[in-house]
């Protein structure tokens, strides 16, 4: 690798998109250096023969090979660079809880920044027209909005799918409220969910709240109730000049503490009931979560989600499993184990 750390890696992304931003964030934390491209109408022959077409897309230096999914290339960069800072917590009951962080912030506070922008009018016209302006800058102003009124569109279209309907809304704003809260009481710039410095649970927190906190809706939220976390966002943006250790096994802070409860209690109920309904060939299904009713329809990659964190969870040594067992309590260990 000495000699591929002197080239440059591609990252093609959007500013609107969380998971681009998390990847973005990491790199720069990981000092890794990359040119970052905007995908844009002009650029779409960069991604050519790439099934399927999300973003963010990283390509490597070496080769140009083209690589999707930011969880996966996270633990990607963690195999081609794994000298110094690294996102994975040195303890392995900590680099699972991160993992476990992580996939909540990807798979469900997701739901969080998708309901927020296409719930609510002002965001609504806001995110439309800066995904339109960041797709094609070249349009004219009537092109702009036909662009923004059939994203506007499609994208609401989707919100069934993905679980943010009216039913399930007070369930998707009482959790935001409640991770501003546990963050807004521990976060700074020197001290992260597992220790001084950011793990991967961080950045994938830190995709979907930098969204929400640009949006007009959640970000009046975030200022009135957690402007501290604001400024957390901020600083995670570009920690490059962080140094920082691990928390040892003990002493994560009650935010940490807050965010594995509910995950377990929250987030692995969800997997579960998701995971049920897929197996029966269902095509819908109903959860309690938090004391709320919660429907949605199924969606098969988040049972791929579910066997990942079952098997990093059976795979750990048993003194770090009696750890993670202590902290996601009897209903986690019933559905991981």
């Amino acid at each position: 690798m000495s000699g591929q750390a002197q080239d440059r890696y591609t990252l093609i992304g959007g500013n609107a998109s969380p998971y681009s931003l998390k990847m973005r964030a990491h790199m720069h934390y990981r000092r890794l250096p990359y040119n970052w491209v905007l995908r844009t109408v002009e650029n779409d022959h960069l991604l050519e023969g790439l099934r399927p077409v999300l973003v963010p897309v990283l390509k490597l230096p070496e080769d140009g090979s083209l690589h999707l999914d930011s969880t996966k290339l996270i633990y990607m960069l963690e195999e081609r660079h794994p000298e110094d800072r690294s996102v994975i917590p040195d303890n392995p009951a900590h680099a699972f809880l991160s993992h476990l962080v992580e996939d909540m912030a990807d798979e469900w506070v997701t739901k969080m920044m998708f309901h927020y922008r296409w719930a609510y009018d002002a965001d609504i016209h806001y995110a439309a027209r800066w995904i339109a302006d960041d797709r094609s800058p070249g349009d004219t102003e009537e092109q702009r909005e036909k662009f923004a009124q059939f994203f506007t569109d499609r994208q609401i279209g989707r919100m069934p799918l993905v679980g943010c309907t009216p039913e399930n809304a007070p369930i998707i704003e009482a959790g935001f409220h409640h991770i501003l809260a546990l963050l807004h009481a521990d976060v700074g710039q020197y001290k992260y969910l597992f220790g001084t410095r950011p793990s991967i649970a961080d950045f994938g927190l830190y995709g979907q709240l930098r969204t929400l906190s640009i949006d007009p809706t959640p970000m009046s939220i975030m200022r009135k109730e957690a402007q501290r976390t604001e400024s957390w966002l901020r600083q995670l943006d570009d920690a490059s000049g962080v140094e920082g250790d691990w928390f040892a096994v003990g002493d994560l802070p009650p935010m940490t503490k807050g965010l594995i409860t509910y995950s377990a209690e929250v987030y692995l109920p969800f997997l579960a009931a998701n995971a049920a309904a897929v197996e029966k060939g269902e095509e819908t299904f109903s959860v309690e979560l938090d004391g709320k009713p919660y429907s949605q329809g199924v969606f098969k990659y988040q049972v791929k989600c579910l066997d990942e964190l079952k098997k990093r969870y059976q795979a750990l040594p048993e003194e770090a499993k009696a750890i993670v067992d202590d902290l996601i309590g009897e209903a986690g260990i019933k559905i991981l184990g």
